[in-house]
């Protein structure tokens, strides 16, 4: 609860910030788009908080967010109708998640080198896949395509026909996540099956519990979710590339994590800090934005933030074994 009241105020600071930057901070257009990074990060940080539960790590779902927009865009200039591409993207991200899986259950390999390989191996795919796919490339190879794509837009990213954004869509789908994520994972026996995995393995199977099992199923739910994240960065973006698309991104949901107090020896975090702590990027890149300083600064803030609450994460671990 302590880690959660204290990520919570951190949110409220920095809103508080935010609105004392600039004055268009506080108008309704940004806050709305500043809830739909926050419900962006938030989707990929609750699957990476999954695996980091169950004492494992995925480094490469920013270039499964990547692939899956490259994969949908392409699929669509190929004449897949836009509401039958949405699955097949989401099939993609369970097929990774699935090697992943196996990979790290069966071969036992380590997840962080498995990831890893998999963070470049994905890259490449999409590069192969395609360099460059943007909504007009689309709509000019199928114009028949415009009206489900903008039913599509608005429903998962809230935009209407004309770009303009209506209401924070893709911060609802987070809250729908948090809900479905949080149901499992605090009142079901699965929830405190990924908690006894990742805070004692061999005692975890000691008491019956299938870890092969489990773990595939976190690593699939994980690139699952980051595949439909690359669904929702083609719908918001205009053109999308092979090169950048998703870029980092494994950082911002793990710093997200690591924020709302899943511990990367796993075993530890909740929902609500998950959603808390993805909030808290979104806001810093805003402050950042409208203060006039560069975005370089970003990756250097998201790299002591994370340094920060790792440090944090461990002075907590050795308080709680001294008061035992």
């Amino acid at each position: 609860m302590k880690r959660i009241l204290g990520v919570l105020g951190l949110v409220i600071a920095l809103y508080v910030v935010l609105f004392n930057t600039h004055a268009n901070a506080g108008k309704s257009d940004n806050l709305i788009d500043v809830a739909n990074l926050q419900g962006r990060y938030g989707l990929i940080t609750l699957g990476v908080a999954l695996v980091i539960i169950t004492g494992g790590i995925d480094l490469s779902i920013g270039s499964v967010v990547g692939c899956g927009a490259i994969l949908f865009g392409t699929l669509m200039v190929d004449g897949v109708h836009p509401y039958a591409a949405v699955p097949l993207v989401i099939l993609f991200g369970l097929a990774v998640g699935v090697v992943n899986g196996l990979l790290v259950t069966r071969l036992k390999l380590q997840p962080f080198l498995v990831t890893l390989c998999g963070m470049f191996v994905i890259r490449g795919i999409a590069r192969l896949i395609g360099g460059t796919v943007s909504r007009d490339r689309v709509l000019t190879a199928h114009p028949e395509f415009r009206g489900a794509l903008d039913s599509l837009r608005y429903v998962l990213i809230g935009k209407d026909s004309t770009g303009e954004l209506q209401f924070p869509a893709m911060f609802a789908l987070m809250l729908l996540a948090v809900a479905a994520v949080g149901f499992f994972l605090h009142r079901t026996a699965y929830g405190r099956y990924w908690y006894a995995i990742g805070h004692n393995e061999l005692a975890a199977k000691y008491a019956g519990v299938n870890v092969n099992r489990h773990r595939l199923v976190v690593y699939v739910a994980c690139s699952a979710l980051a595949a439909l994240v690359g669904v929702l960065l083609f719908l918001n973006e205009a053109t999308v590339q092979s090169d950048n698309a998703g870029v980092t991104w494994e950082l911002y949901a793990i710093l997200g994590a690591v924020l709302g107090g899943c511990s990367l020896r796993g075993g530890e975090g909740t929902v609500v800090g998950m959603a808390l702590g993805a909030m808290v990027l979104p806001i810093i890149e805003n402050v950042v934005n409208f203060s006039g300083k560069r975005s370089d600064v970003i990756p250097l803030i998201v790299g002591l933030t994370l340094l920060l609450g790792t440090m944090i994460d461990e002075l907590i671990r050795r308080r709680s074994r001294v008061h035992r």
